[in-house]
């Protein structure tokens, strides 16, 4: 993984209804914001979130916005790529309920065609697709590396969960390296946790953050603004991995090979080079 200026940590949800909602949202501090369709809308509201969300990105809002449409072989889908995928504003589109490597690479077509001639590079808007249920879990990398316009995976755990029978978190651990892999082996960058769905238990959301980023996830999506100072803080290096990292860093030449620093640990390339996430990570702001 490169980090660059920018790597988001925080992914905030707004519905799509509700545009005072999602303008507080957009002045909350979180990294992205993410408009939802789908499962935050109530069916007869569908059309008039699909035109607010429309109106919203005819310019470029203060921070990144993300879409998330409706599910992509659902009938509401086309309508919402046909709505938001031309306008200038939009950052991204999250695809729900993604089960095959077909899905994204329709959507990208889609989006292609949406906005026109394409670019230089071929793609349209960044692309992440969730993945909700046993058999997306099975195609992982499959889905991973689908279509190069897709820029992440993650888990959607709610509906997972309920489609696996799993009743105590730690029964989605396996689901969540095999996410971790799938999207590091396509050469994506780490994928970002689900949601924590008890906005006022912040203890239990630090520590489901902690057991994320020890399973290699990067940063969270939130549904709540009290949500993402305990967030930002979990992801981001510790004093202490920031001086280790400086270490290791100092201690590494181009003209020497694996070495050990004065503590007698052991070093190499690659954990230079994680070394140089770290600090890169911390500079992120």
């Amino acid at each position: 993984m490169t980090v660059t200026a920018f790597c988001p940590l925080t992914w905030l949800y707004a519905p799509g209804d509700r545009p005072h909602v999602v303008a507080k949202a957009l002045a909350s501090g979180a990294d992205v914001v993410v408009v939802d369709l789908e499962d935050a809308v109530a069916p007869d509201r569908k059309e008039y979130a699909r035109a607010a969300t429309a109106e919203l990105l005819t310019e470029p809002p203060p921070v990144p916005v993300h879409v998330r449409i409706n599910a992509v072989d659902g009938p509401l889908a086309a309508a919402d790529l046909a709505a938001v995928a031309p306008r200038p504003g939009l950052a991204g589109l999250r695809l729900p309920k993604v089960t095959s490597a077909g899905q994204v690479a329709r959507v990208a077509a889609r989006t292609e065609t949406a906005q026109g001639p394409p670019p230089a590079d071929g793609a349209g808007p960044p692309l992440y697709a969730l993945l909700e249920t046993a058999l997306a879990i099975e195609r992982a990398h499959v889905i991973a590396s689908a279509h190069p316009a897709l820029r992440g995976i993650s888990i959607g755990e709610a509906d997972l969960r309920a489609d696996l029978g799993v009743r105590q978190d730690s029964g989605l651990d396996w689901c969540r390296a095999r996410v971790v892999v799938a999207a590091r082996a396509a050469g994506l960058a780490p994928p970002t946790q689900s949601v924590h769905p008890d906005i006022r238990d912040l203890e239990g959301l630090a520590s489901s953050c902690a057991h994320g980023r020890a399973l290699g996830f990067l940063g969270r999506a939130a549904i709540h603004p009290r949500q993402l100072p305990i967030i930002e803080r979990a992801y981001l290096p510790t004093d202490r991995e920031l001086e280790e990292a400086e270490t290791v860093v100092k201690a590494a030449t181009s003209e020497r090979g694996a070495q050990a620093l004065p503590d007698g640990r052991f070093i190499d390339a690659a954990v230079v080079a994680a070394a140089r996430r770290t600090l890169a990570l911390a500079r992120r702001c």
